[in-house]
């Protein structure tokens, strides 16, 4: 007899790393989540007909209240997770994720405007927001950016 396994769904996300230059260096935005449990980059689902980069600039601005303007292209991460289903919450699936994440420059907007979906937004030096964020994968992509940043971006 063979052990059921959970259903797969696919998942494509997209989102960005939104940076400023401060007096002190330079600065990223993220979002907290989960009762500000968690720190991590703003992402969000890829609508039907969305392209990864008009959902991680329309993601951007709802999660974190900022525009920005995509400067680089950062790469993805992917990754599994389980699920309980809405229609029959007893059973779990199995999701594989992938985020296609680009890196923007801000240009404008505040913080307090993110959505309901976020508990707070808050910009932090490069440097701190690396060692703050929760995920392995947010962590990846903020050591690009860092690279990138040193090399004069």
């Amino acid at each position: 007899m063979r052990a059921q396994t959970s259903p797969v769904r696919i998942q494509k996300s997209a989102g960005g790393v939104v940076f400023r230059q401060s007096v002190s260096g330079f600065e990223v935005a993220l979002v907290s989540v989960k009762g500000g449990n968690v720190w991590t980059l703003p992402k969000g689902l890829i609508n039907k007909g969305e392209s990864p980069r008009d959902t991680a600039l329309r993601e951007v601005a709802e999660e974190t209240g900022l525009n920005g303007r995509i400067t680089e292209d950062l790469g993805e991460i992917t990754y599994w997770y389980a699920a309980k289903e809405k229609e029959t919450p007893a059973e779990y699936v199995r999701y594989k994720k992938t985020v296609y994440f680009f890196l923007m420059e801000y240009l404008s907007g505040d913080t307090a405007g993110h959505d309901y979906e976020v508990d707070e937004c808050a910009w932090f030096p490069l440097e701190q927001a690396a060692e703050m964020v929760t995920y392995k994968g947010d962590k990846e992509i903020l050591e690009k950016v860092k690279e990138l940043i040193g090399r004069g971006k």
